[in-house]
């Protein structure tokens, strides 16, 4: 159907197009030759539109000449020639591409056309390039017209979409067409037929040739709308518009004389006092507005001041007029198919915005479940309040930086970099677990302190290794860029490949837990740790495998989130936060609680952000509130765990 309008409009455009000029490219320049001598845009741009329109071959060498500056004029009898520098001066070739021997450079005057005629060459020569057999000219060309869109091009682009032989070029030379037809098309039918072909289309190009005929300008007049309005909506003062801008319109529109101010007034009546009155009017009595008003009147009626409206004045020329808003565009069936077409493509935006915004809601998920796999582990089961956990994400984001020092493949680097940092956090967890969290195990809030002051010491030790300043962890040039669906859904490669990194985390973690003897001694301990004991399990053990475990997941996750974020000493405890408020809503210890506390406030503060974009804070804080109220209706999270970490 879209094929249909599209050669429709073709159509009408053809038929209803100039016949082109039946003089040769040389004779139009001749008969020009004033206004070529001394260009300007104003004068040349219906001479360089001759040129491009009058089917002579010769006329792209002439313009292309002219734009570069060679193209000179003889000055003895004022011929033009298109000029190359020789060994005696200048060879000449005339406009008809005959070789005209050669001249001093004395007798030739070079013309140097400005910048702005030299911009309006340019854009003549885009439809001489249009069925250039080198495919790079014709995508400038079209480039060239897309960013510069004129009613001229119309003609040529549509004529050379049929002997486009390049399928990619043809669809947006249809697509342009389109697009042109819309704005400049000969006839109504032709506009239409070119609006409907797009159907839902939400391309920003589309939407920015549909605005301006949808645009409209506040009118006024007296009686019948004036010929050729096309009127939106009419507005009445007092509701649409206050009586102030009713006015205005009125004195923009010259319907009415500009209003009388208090101080023109006051300088106006200071300046006719006579005989101790104003017009006629006694001075004691100019304390009043009527009599004030009145003895203006009287001067504007003498012709001793300019007219000026007083607010009586005012009030009665509102009443008297009528106001609207009218379209820019005069076609009311134009204006009507593209408030349609804007209508639904708003409908398909939305759904479309929905969508985007749940890719933003599942990458930040994905994200935060990375962040906070390692803390479900070891929070399940050991329930240890880790406040060092982000610390373990930092340590792993600058092993991805030290590692790129050494490895500048950054593909290579990253394979390299994922392990490195698992190996790296699991051994300080092991170690931290070794030394501190093992003494005080069943003393929540003594491991609460003791972690929050070893975060802090490992942020001090990384500020006095890498220093304050952010460190960079580039991606592999292949997570460049983003899929980009329409100009509406996008997500980058960065994000895509996190969420990638996630599903294989949930997959491993399944299968550690499910398949392994690790995991089977894992969930005996979390379910009751003295029967795992009296059946030959050591929980102690156990404990600090799981610690490190977590803590070198955390450090994996700090590699893939460095890729996008800074990396600095502060990095951990930009997520630390939103770690735990996975972990407790989703559900502690509870590998699918967490991938579900991910989702939920994934989608919720991307959900709030898209409600205030302006403030990230408060997207925070209205989470946090949320939590809070969420934990008083569900306290062991979406998905509760039996066991030790479930308060059993």
């Amino acid at each position: 159907m879209r094929s249909l309008y599209l050669a429709l409009a073709l159509c009408l455009s053809a038929l209803f197009a100039l016949p082109a000029s039946a003089e040769t490219a040389a004779e139009i320049v001749a008969r020009n030759a004033a206004a070529i001598e001394k260009p300007s845009r104003q004068t040349i741009g219906p001479v360089i539109a001759e040129l491009a329109a009058s089917g002579d071959a010769q006329a792209a060498a002439i313009l292309e000449a002219w734009g570069d500056k060679r193209l000179g004029q003889r000055k003895a009898d004022g011929a033009f020639f298109i000029i190359a520098k020789s060994a005696d001066g200048w060879a000449l070739t005339d406009l008809a591409g005959a070789d005209a021997g050669t001249a001093a450079k004395g007798d030739i005057a070079e013309l140097k056309p400005n910048a702005g005629v030299r911009g309006l060459i340019a854009t003549a020569l885009v439809q001489f390039t249009l069925s250039d057999p080198d495919r790079a000219k014709r995508v400038a060309a079209l480039e060239s017209i897309a960013k510069d869109p004129k009613p001229e091009a119309l003609e040529p682009l549509s004529a050379s979409v049929a002997g486009e032989d390049d399928p990619v070029l043809r669809a947006q030379k249809e697509r342009l067409v389109g697009l042109l037809t819309i704005r400049f098309g000969a006839t109504s039918q032709a506009r239409v037929a070119a609006i409907e072909s797009f159907g839902r289309d939400p391309a920003l190009d589309l939407r920015a040739a549909l605005n301006p005929l949808v645009a409209t300008t506040r009118i006024a007049f007296a009686g019948e709308p004036p010929a050729g309005a096309n009127i939106a909506r009419e507005l009445k003062p007092g509701r649409d518009l206050t009586e102030a801008e009713a006015y205005d319109l009125l004195v923009a529109a010259n319907l009415a004389p500009a209003r009388l101010t208090v101080d023109e007034a006051r300088h106006a009546l200071a300046a006719n006092l006579k005989d101790g009155a104003v017009g006629g009017v006694p001075l004691a009595d100019l304390s009043r507005q009527e009599a004030r008003d009145r003895a203006y009147n009287a001067l504007e009626a003498a012709g001793t001041v300019p007219p000026a409206a007083t607010d009586a004045e005012v009030a009665a020329a509102v009443a008297a007029h009528r106001f609207a808003e009218a379209y820019a565009e005069p076609d009311a069936a134009v204006t009507a198919a593209a408030a349609a077409a804007l209508g639904r493509i708003g409908t398909a935006v939305g759904a479309m915005q929905a969508a985007d915004l749940a890719l933003d809601a599942l990458s930040l998920a994905s994200i935060y479940f990375l962040a906070a796999i390692g803390l479900a582990i070891t929070f399940g089961v050991m329930r240890v309040i880790n406040m060092a956990h982000g610390e373990f994400i930092m340590m792993g984001a600058y092993t991805g930086y030290v590692v790129q020092l050494w490895i500048t493949n950054y593909t290579l680097s990253i394979i390299v970099a994922l392990p490195l940092a698992f190996a790296v956090t699991f051994a300080a967890g092991v170690a931290m677990e070794r030394l501190v969290i093992r003494h005080l195990y069943k003393r929540p809030l003594e491991t609460l302190l003791a972690t929050f002051g070893i975060s802090i010491a490992l942020q001090q030790l990384a500020k006095n290794i890498f220093g304050t300043q952010a460190r960079p962890l580039t991606a592999p040039a292949w997570l460049d860029g983003a899929w980009v669906v329409n100009d509406v859904i996008a997500i980058s490669y960065i994000r895509i490949a996190i969420f990638a990194l996630a599903l294989v985390f949930l997959a491993f973690f399944l299968w550690l837990m499910k398949r392994t003897r690790l995991g089977l001694e894992v969930r005996a301990v979390t379910q009751n740790p003295a029967m795992a004991a009296s059946m030959g399990i050591d929980p102690d053990r156990i404990n600090m495998l799981t610690f490190g475990i977590g803590s070198g997941i955390a450090g994996i996750a700090g590699v893939a989130i460095g890729l996008f974020a800074k990396v600095t000493s502060e990095l951990g405890s930009d997520y630390i936060v939103q770690s735990f408020m996975t972990v407790v809503v989703g559900g502690v210890g509870n590998i699918w609680g967490t991938l579900a506390g991910a989702a939920l406030i994934g989608l919720m503060q991307k959900g709030i952000e898209w409600f205030n974009p302006s403030n990230t804070l408060a997207a925070q804080t209205y989470m946090i509130l949320f939590i809070i109220l969420f934990i008083q209706f569900r306290p062991r999270g979406i998905i509760a765990l039996k066991g030790r970490a479930a308060g059993d």
